[in-house]
């Protein structure tokens, strides 16, 4: 009965975990670092949601009641990947794969909900449901066991997954959705280096990738319009570059401590889509480059970590899971942080556990889950040679 009341608990408050003691050390403090870094964009979200909430559905609490909905149900994900061997996972990744493929490319042929002009999400009720996004983890995991096992695999199976690779960034590519083409493709890339493959290959891989990004940019007006108002925002400060703009005005209205949290004064609809694409903006309006700065420390530490958890791992495909984690979530993070403060040009990345999104939260939590379980397992695995060379 205390088993079974242990486990409703597990469910209901997914926070708790009385297992937790037993866990490696990297493990709980990965737990911890993921926990932190969610409620800090959940107390952001509110901050920049509210206007939005207050004045389109008259309710400021409406937009983060449905994100901390769909925290609860990454929630639940979470607690079952770092509960579950990763020789398990592996086993259903290609189908998760195949099944968010289909999804994908169902958004292209009459099944997608256009917003904004792109079509990437297929509504569920209320809901609406970004494939792409759910994609992320099981790309990483597919691609850690392909570039981990490449030597032991014939060519046939080689190039069949390299294909997949390409049928789900083309997928994504034709959406159109450039900017998560290319995070997918980079981390499938740097994946691929970190196993080991030959410059060749990479080498290869990379100009065609160049090129085709160089291509999309050419036919596709909207994209060139984004290079150069990145390049210069002030030519047409009301045009294409008054997200830019805006964006800068609320970072440099932050100063050194920020106005005060809830004090924004660009998220009242100066700065377009402040809860998302732009949430840093309002981050660092409210806290200042002191806020800034500790936000950095806090990736710098996950991702020192991260790097740690991968390095310890003696299993090559789970260390090349826990890398793959490392470059999703770190990677999105700096390519948020980029465009709002006109480093990069602008894109649709959303900053992983802080803008609004069920799909984008619950993927990073599954993320954040397959590093902690690595990080179980690689504890775990350093007990294995010394049982076996006893038994010698």
């Amino acid at each position: 009965m205390i088993i079974k009341a242990s486990v409703l608990l597990r469910y209901l408050i997914p926070f708790y975990d009385p297992d937790i003691k037993n866990w490696s050390g990297e493990a709980r403090l990965m737990r911890w670092l993921t926990f932190a870094w969610l409620l800090i964009g959940l107390i952001v979200l509110y901050s920049a949601s509210f206007p939005e909430g207050e004045a389109n559905y008259g309710d400021g609490f409406y937009i983060i009641k449905r994100q901390v909905l769909f925290v609860w149900l990454g929630m639940i994900l979470f607690n079952w990947i770092v509960r579950s061997p990763l020789t398990n996972i592996l086993k259903i990744s290609p189908w998760m794969l195949f099944v968010f493929l289909g999804l994908i490319l169902a958004t292209l042929v009459g099944f997608g909900t256009s917003v904004n002009g792109a079509t990437r999400w297929i509504a569920i009720g209320p809901f609406l449901l970004q494939p792409s996004e759910f994609m992320k983890p099981f790309l990483v995991i597919q691609s850690a066991w392909i570039f981990g096992n490449w030597e032991r695999l014939p060519w046939r199976v080689r190039l069949t997954w390299i294909g997949i690779f390409g049928l789900v960034l083309v997928g994504i590519l034709v959406q159109p959705n450039l900017s998560t083409t290319a995070l997918c493709g980079m981390t499938i890339w740097l994946i691929a280096l970190a196993s080991g493959l030959p410059f060749g290959y990479l080498g290869t891989t990379a100009v065609l990738g160049a090129m085709t990004a160089v291509l999309s940019i050419t036919f596709k007006e909207y994209q060139r319009k984004r290079i150069t108002s990145f390049l210069d925002p002030w030519a047409d400060p009301m045009g294409n570059g008054y997200q830019l703009v805006q964006s800068l005005y609320a970072i440099g209205s932050g100063g050194v401590w920020g106005t005060g949290y809830g004090l924004s004064q660009q998220k009242l609809f100066y700065l377009p889509i402040q809860y998302t694409d732009f949430i840093f903006s309002v981050f660092a309006e409210e806290f200042g480059i002191m806020g800034g700065i500790a936000l950095l420390c806090l990736l710098g530490l996950y991702s020192t970590l991260a790097l740690r958890i991968a390095m310890n791992c003696r299993h090559r495909v789970k260390r090349l899971i826990a890398l793959g984690v490392m470059v999703v979530m770190i990677g999105q993070s700096l390519l948020n942080i980029g465009v709002a403060t006109g480093a990069l040009p602008t894109t649709g990345l959303p900053f992983p556990l802080f803008s609004y999104g069920g799909s984008s939260v619950v993927s990073c939590l599954i993320l954040s889950a397959l590093i902690i379980r690595v990080a179980r397992e690689s504890n775990e695995a350093e007990v294995v040679p010394l049982k076996q060379s006893q038994a010698t």
